[in-house]
């Protein structure tokens, strides 16, 4: 089983403008909703090509009626721990050569018995074995701690953490040591302090990060694919997008492509070549939508297992 737990789920309306004109009336040429969250585009991502994975998220408010009713269209498994707070709502504003711009909101305020239940609803169904994956930012009032908490906790189940945020709730996750974490190349910069401007500087900061304890390290680059670094293994997969239309959640769905094949006991290398495959399959999808079996097709991702330590990375 794969369960995802998102503390600060949302909304998400993504809408699409011919150029976005700061201080003007812009009519968008089409709009949509998505249930939203790190987390919950993870599950979302897995559920949609064959895999059972549970979904664990606070809702409360008009917003979380909304999200309730939209995740149920997805029929994904999802427990939900009501909230006195109303989940977010996130806007994207995408014009047509993929550039996307987002507006997030903070999110509702969690106490600490709401924390309290959203780890029940995530460690009870977990045994030795389970991923469980803390993913995105934290809301008003949850502890900076709660991931490392949540990875203290499945480790005495014998479970695996996947763990993908930002900020001190990604710093205190990495002092937990997490089974995995997939940090973008701004997240890994700002968690270390340093400018990694090549491919060398990524692999060297994460191989730095494995021998720590944690077992996998997957740096998402955008453009340049993502690399994964283990004790025994580096490898960097890539894929090009000629016809992007929304980057959101596609780094998210690239962490499920990749959990899909490590839970399935494919090697690192293929596990990575998966994920990468469905994040540049979302990256060709509206809003945050996520990848089918259909949408994989004619997209291919080149492995390269020997990387290039002096590549430059794209901005």
């Amino acid at each position: 089983m794969i369960i995802t737990l998102t503390p600060n789920p949302s909304v998400d309306r993504a809408v699409t403008v011919e150029a976005l004109h700061r201080g003007q009336v812009l009519r968008a040429a089409s709009s949509r909703i998505d249930p939203g969250g790190k987390g919950v585009n993870v599950g979302r991502a897995l559920a949609s090509m064959g895999e059972q994975p549970l979904v664990v998220v606070p809702s409360g408010g008009p917003e979380g009626t909304l999200l309730e009713a939209l995740l149920a269209k997805t029929a994904v498994p999802t427990r939900i721990v009501p909230i006195a707070g109303s989940v977010r709502m996130n806007i994207s504003v995408l014009e047509p050569d993929g550039t996307t711009t987002k507006l997030n909101e903070a999110g509702p305020t969690l106490g600490s018995a709401d924390v309290h239940a959203l780890f029940a609803a995530t460690l009870s169904p977990a045994t030795a074995g389970t991923w469980i994956t803390g993913c995105g930012s934290l809301p008003p009032g949850a502890p900076a701690d709660l991931y490392a908490q949540l990875i203290a906790e499945a480790k005495r189940l014998g479970a695996h953490v996947a763990i993908d945020s930002s900020g001190p709730a990604f710093a205190t996750a990495v002092a937990a040591i997490p089974t995995l974490i997939k940090p973008n190349r701004t997240e890994l910069e700002e968690l270390t302090g340093r400018s990694l401007t090549t491919m060398g500087a990524v692999i060297d900061t994460a191989r730095e990060l494995v021998d720590t304890g944690i077992r996998f390290v997957a740096v998402s680059l955008g453009r340049d694919g993502a690399v994964l670094v283990s004790a025994d293994t580096v490898v960097h997969a890539r894929s090009i997008v000629t016809d992007p239309v929304s980057t959101v959640g596609a780094g998210d769905c690239m962490l499920a492509g990749l959990l899909f094949g490590l839970n399935r006991g494919e090697d690192e290398a293929d596990a990575l070549v998966r994920g990468v495959r469905w994040g540049a399959a979302a990256v060709r999808l509206p809003g945050t939508e996520v990848p089918a079996p259909a949408d994989l097709e004619h997209i291919e991702v080149d492995l390269i297992r020997s990387p290039r330590r002096d590549l430059p990375l794209n901005d």
